[in-house]
């Protein structure tokens, strides 16, 4: 039989996960179920993540918390049968969540997490552990695939424009990070002290092991460098104190803060409610709208697999785009920014996501010439009856009559000229 453990069972080390005053009245009522759940969180309190254990904790917390109302006679894991368990999925899908019923992710989350409890214990013979899974697959509800919520360009420009209008440097740098970086806003609160570094003459952002425990580097805007040089030499003592950069006098911001901090800007940007994860995908929406390949998406957002970065492709048009530069200056033009273009000494992953200007969109596939080398069908598009363009296009058409007047190829340089004219650029 398991041992009672004493209540740091429910306190892995290690985490900063409280115990839940519930767990002492299950105790009361089943010492060794509640004993040995317990000893699972401690167990994998050492090697799992504090938010995955804490995931485990309410999972388990809510099982005793059905035993307790409807089958008070069950005090062992092993009495714990598949027919139980049915009703413990029907008996949760009648449970109130933050607004109305439990939502689907969240009983989807919770039977998960204990199909993986009986899963292990079984594996690891516990005494107590029942013969077999009482948890299939099938109880998974199914995943809801809604389309991400994304700000479209007027309402982004809304929100960068009032929290730039800010008084409070915290605010303003937490919007600015979360639009330019499409950072997850725990990732913002756990950024290091050193997260901020220079390769060449750029800077990039070192982002620590999120959810999907991948280490990735994140180009940093000029704006952005600026703000957070001024950031860290005004908070230097604190962020040395608490080895975070997003902290001051008030201490480390959580995620808590930085959603009340989103959601504060948005109503002073007459946007209504906004979440920090709709910043993540707004940078997306904005990146694909505007010709950056998914590879590229995918390796900016840290995300595993393409599958995920996918999901964008169905919520956007996708237009021709030169380079990865276009992209940068066109999202700088709704910001009211100019860019620069990061270091030219990176990792072979960083170089190939700077390098998406060599991959040139076309109709039918994509042009890999470098830009540097000359091509006889260079302005074969803009010659067409269907070709259209806009003043949003007018950094390219400089950049490319420019490159023309520097080769010496008038005809293409008059060309770009008459188009930038059309858009109201300047001439020269």
């Amino acid at each position: 039989m398991t041992p009672a453990l004493p209540a740091s069972a429910f306190r892995p080390a290690g985490t900063s996960i409280p115990r839940h005053p519930e767990w002492d009245a299950m105790a009361k009522r089943a010492p060794q179920l509640t004993a040995s759940m317990g000893r699972y969180l401690n167990q994998i309190g050492t090697v799992q993540r504090p938010t995955s254990v804490q995931a485990a904790e309410n999972a388990l917390r809510t099982l005793n918390r059905f035993l307790t109302e409807r089958a008070p006679e069950v005090v062992s894991l092993i009495e714990i049968s598949r027919d139980l368990f049915e009703d413990f999925t029907c008996w949760l899908a009648e449970q109130k969540g933050t607004s109305g019923k439990l939502s689907v992710s969240s009983r989807r989350q919770r039977i998960g997490m204990l199909r993986m409890f009986f899963e292990r214990i079984i594996e690891w013979d516990w005494p107590d552990a029942p013969a077999r899974n009482p948890v299939f697959y099938g109880d998974l509800p199914l995943r809801p695939e809604p389309l991400p919520k994304f700000l479209p360009d007027p309402d982004a420009a809304k929100l960068m424009a009032a929290a730039r209008a800010d008084t409070d440097p915290r605010r303003r740098l937490v919007v600015e990070m979360l639009s330019r970086t499409g950072l997850r806003a725990g990732e913002l609160c756990d950024l290091a002290a050193d997260a901020v570094v220079r390769i060449g003459e750029g800077h990039w952002l070192r982002v620590p092991l999120g959810k999907l425990r991948n280490d990735r580097y994140i180009p940093l805007h000029p704006e952005l460098v600026s703000m957070l040089e001024e950031w860290s030499a005004t908070n230097i003592e604190h962020i040395r104190e608490h080895r975070r950069l997003m902290t001051d006098h008030r201490g480390p911001i959580d995620r808590h803060m930085v959603g009340r901090i989103v959601k504060r800007v948005a109503r002073a940007a007459g946007i209504g409610h906004v979440h920090p994860h709709q910043l993540r995908h707004t940078l997306a929406t904005q990146a694909i709208n505007r010709g950056m390949r998914l590879e590229a998406i995918a390796a900016l957002l840290g995300h595993s697999s393409m599958e995920m970065t996918l999901i964008y492709a169905k919520i956007t048009n996708r237009t021709v785009a030169d380079e990865y530069e276009a992209v940068s200056e066109r999202i700088d033009a709704l910001y009211g920014t100019q860019p620069v273009l990061p270091a030219d000494i990176e990792t072979l992953a960083m170089t190939k996501l700077r390098r998406e200007s060599y991959a040139r969109m076309l109709g039918n596939g994509l042009c890999t010439r470098p830009i540097e080398l000359e091509c006889r069908m260079e302005s074969a598009c803009e010659t067409c009856t269907y070709f259209r363009t806009t003043v949003e296009f007018r950094p390219t058409l400089r950049r490319q009559r420019d490159h023309a007047l520097e080769h010496g190829q008038m005809d293409r340089a008059e060309l770009f000229e008459g188009l930038l004219r059309k858009v109201g650029g300047e001439s020269s």
